[in-house]
């Protein structure tokens, strides 16, 4: 379903321009909570993937409310800031820290900002081809009977987090350790945070969406 944009607003609806901008702050924001793996009950899960489920929300919510090629617009668009909050993180890296900076905050600035080129790299492709992915899925779904909104987003969502982990994990660590076991507790957590999370968040961000155009 295609909306118009809002009387009064020339060019993009304004639901378009919100979750665009909300879509490429967690695009940015993804990477650094990465850097934490965190437990939820029994499943242990990078922080990342909380940002991640929100990309892949968002580009469904997109998808739903403007389309296909809007959606995968927006994701073309997302490597935008990812590539370049990679380049400032490796400038800040760089650079040496202030002498005035306490050493275990520079130790540890410099341990969250220097990826090796492999993560970075293994970061990339898995953004580009999971949320690409998600948009196909959600978008082929949308014949289902009823429409089922939230069934297509937890479906699609699923999907696209298991090819996402299997992408990442494999090149950011293939022949460093044995990645088989992290691959599947990766996997089982997300499609339980998929199942758990998106089928609200899917729903609240069509009506926002539907609403701001309103």
């Amino acid at each position: 379903m295609t909306t118009s944009p809002p009387a009064g607003t020339p060019g993009i609806p304004r639901s378009l321009f919100v979750l665009s901008v909300f879509y490429g702050g967690m695009v940015c924001l993804a990477g650094v909570l990465g850097n934490k793996q965190v437990a939820i009950g029994p499943l242990a899960v990078e922080a990342g993937i909380f940002a991640f489920l929100l990309l892949v929300v968002v580009s469904s919510a997109i998808a739903e409310l403007h389309g296909r090629d809007t959606a995968n617009s927006l994701v073309k668009f997302g490597f935008v800031p990812l590539l370049f909050s990679m380049l400032l993180s490796w400038i800040v890296w760089s650079l040496p820290p202030s002498p005035d900076m306490a050493e275990e905050n520079a130790k540890a600035i410099q341990l969250i900002l220097g990826a090796t080129g492999r993560i970075w790299a293994a970061g990339v492709c898995a953004y580009g081809v999971s949320q690409f992915l998600n948009v196909y899925i959600f978008s082929k779904l949308q014949n289902m009977p009823g429409r089922f909104l939230a069934v297509r987003g937890v479906i699609a969502s699923a999907l696209s987090q298991i090819v996402d982990t299997l992408i990442f994990v494999t090149i950011a660590f293939y022949g460093v350790f044995p990645i088989g076991q992290l691959l599947v507790g990766q996997m089982v957590a997300k499609v339980a945070l998929s199942v758990a999370l998106v089928p609200f968040l899917i729903v609240f961000f069509v009506r926002l969406g539907k609403r701001l155009d309103a």
